[in-house]
């Protein structure tokens, strides 16, 4: 079974290190064609827009579902508004701060723009769950791509995706997730996740852009896991071998990769040796997916 997870950068090509707006009678086919190139199962995605102007007022999610061939899928909204070229985020203050789209929603029904995350599953979904994270409440100088030298940016809320799957060789837990970009701040949200999803089956298998650099998420949840008990907390015992990253590879920026900001982490990992693991060049997006076959 295939497991990818793929900052999309709202599916917008580059060029010189530079995003390129896609034109109005080929939206979505970018976005499309990368997903389907990779042929995942099981497809975490992260900055999804959702009926945005720079991305040809196009569903993203529902758009790459058709293109995986994944009946079940779900996006969560992170920020509701538009992105305004120049301006930033014209937000809308009317929007809750979360809504959760799938299959069964209408075309039409809740218009409002936004941008977030998505799960995509050609695998049976028995329960679904999503959560928002508040965003870190200070800006950070970050290199954004088109814009020379460093921006100061203001972190955004966050959200995360969980879904429990059918396989043949029982129920497994995925969770789609995009951390801050703030130090310490991302720590504390990857801890949240952990308990958010302590009662649901193992294994689990977190996917996603987390702004951690290699092995530190790994490290961050085997640290949290031998803490529990000094903490006054019953152990949470992930199975033998602990968390595991299932690829070590480089994923950021996609032209010429130098850091890891993209994993796929597996708790009791010795029954989820991977059959092999990559971080390919696609045609969108300054980041690099990270696909991983795994013996399910």
């Amino acid at each position: 079974m295939r497991f990818a997870t793929f900052n999309v950068l709202h599916g917008r090509t580059l060029q010189d290190g530079r995003p390129v707006s896609v034109p109005p009678t080929q939206a979505g086919r970018p976005l499309a064609d990368a997903v389907a190139a990779l042929g995942a199962d099981v497809l975490a995605l992260q900055e999804v827009d959702r009926f945005q102007e720079r991305s040809g007022y196009v569903d993203q999610a529902h758009v790459a579902a058709e293109a995986a061939g994944a009946r079940e899928w779900r996006y969560a909204s992170a920020v509701h508004g538009q992105a305004v070229p120049g301006k930033g985020w014209v937000l809308d203050p009317s929007a809750p701060g979360l809504r959760v789209h799938g299959p069964d929603d209408a075309p039409a029904q809740d218009a409002v723009p936004s941008h977030g995350i998505a799960l995509l599953s050609r695998l049976p979904v028995r329960e679904w769950r999503a959560r928002r994270f508040a965003p870190a409440p200070l800006a950070m100088p970050l290199r954004v791509p088109g814009r020379p030298g460093l921006t100061v940016s203001r972190d955004q809320p966050r959200t995360a995706l969980a879904a429990v799957l059918s396989a043949e060789r029982g129920p497994l837990t995925v969770v789609a997730v995009h951390l801050s970009f703030v130090p310490g701040w991302n720590i504390r949200q990857l801890l949240a996740l952990r308990d958010w999803i302590a009662d649901l089956p193992r294994p689990h298998v977190l996917l996603g852009d987390f702004n951690l650099i290699g092995p530190i998420p790994r490290l961050v949840l085997r640290t949290a896991e031998m803490a529990a008990p000094v903490a006054g907390r019953a152990r949470r015992s992930t199975g033998p071998g602990g968390w595991r990253d299932l690829a070590r590879v480089r994923t950021y920026p996609s032209h010429r990769p130098v850091v890891q900001f993209d994993h796929v982490l597996v708790s009791a990992a010795s029954r989820c040796a991977p059959v092999a693991a990559s971080a390919p060049r696609m045609p969108v997006s300054d980041h690099r997916p990270v696909v991983v076959d795994l013996p399910w």
